[in-house]
């Protein structure tokens, strides 16, 4: 018997859009309106910096001639394959897991087609304190890590003995 998809997870598939249209339209205005490398000030611990990434996180095997590319890729397709199948198994009443999950499919998918398109993922939020800073990164990053931070919050408010059943 199968469910219908509003009252699945699937109903919250409306925010995985979001996340790529924002991710997209972010990635092509740096992408028109500044020069490889080139920083612009926002805050006094904020710039954009314009930087291709080959690799994954914090340049994970961004030096490794290529192959990463499809490696990368082909774990953003499983990984967004699983979360489907979860989201379609999980009733649509649980918001916080569905919310993470689809803005970890939305990151996902928005690295995935700079990866597929360009070869490389276009960064460009760089935070820093002094002279540290942290690793530049974009929106579909910050989509992959609010949805983790969401499925161990939840971890901790939803116990298995209190999860919404059906």
């Amino acid at each position: 018997m199968s469910k219908a998809i509003f009252s699945t997870g699937l109903r919250w598939l409306w925010l995985v859009l979001v996340v790529i249209v924002v991710d997209f339209a972010s990635k092509q205005w740096v992408m028109n309106n500044m020069m490889l490398h080139e920083t612009r000030s926002l805050m006094p611990f904020l710039n954009l910096f314009y930087a291709h990434n080959y690799g994954a996180a914090f340049s994970f095997l961004a030096d490794k001639g290529g192959w990463q590319r499809w490696f990368f890729a082909g774990i953003a397709i499983a990984i967004v394959v699983a979360l489907l199948v979860m989201m379609y198994r999980n009733p649509a009443r649980n918001k916080l897991t569905n919310i993470a999950y689809a803005l970890i499919i939305g990151g996902a998918l928005g690295n995935l087609f700079d990866r597929a398109y360009h070869g490389f993922v276009v960064d460009f939020i760089d935070f820093y304190i002094g002279d540290w800073h942290f690793a530049t990164f974009n929106i579909a990053d910050c989509g992959i890590c609010i949805g983790a931070a969401l499925v161990v919050l939840e971890g901790f408010f939803s116990p298995k003995g209190k999860q919404v059943k059906d």
